[in-house]
């Protein structure tokens, strides 16, 4: 794992606007680094927890792209995980 140490502040991280900065806060996730080894699924989560109300799923891919942006992948746009995310989803809904 190639981590980032160049990014400093949450808003540096690509897809990563006033909104989500404020949904990670909530996280108490604070600083970029403490994104690494986090489980974006448990996050969204815990945010539909913490605020009382589901998010739109697209939360997941967000913070799919932010985790693995600063484990060191390339910058993706968020979109990039939805079908990911969907399959995961749906694999989990799905009797084994």
């Amino acid at each position: 794992m190639n981590v980032r140490k160049d990014i400093q502040a949450i808003d540096e991280i690509p897809n990563i606007g006033p909104a989500t900065a404020r949904d990670l806060a909530l996280l108490n996730i604070l600083t970029p680094s403490e994104l690494i080894g986090k489980d974006p699924y448990k996050m969204y989560i815990d945010l539909c927890q913490i605020t009382g109300s589901k998010h739109d799923p697209c939360v997941i891919d967000v913070f799919i792209s932010a985790v693995r942006f600063m484990e060191g992948e390339p910058s993706k746009k968020w979109w990039y995980y939805t079908p990911e995310r969907k399959r995961k989803l749906l694999q989990e809904r799905s009797p084994r």
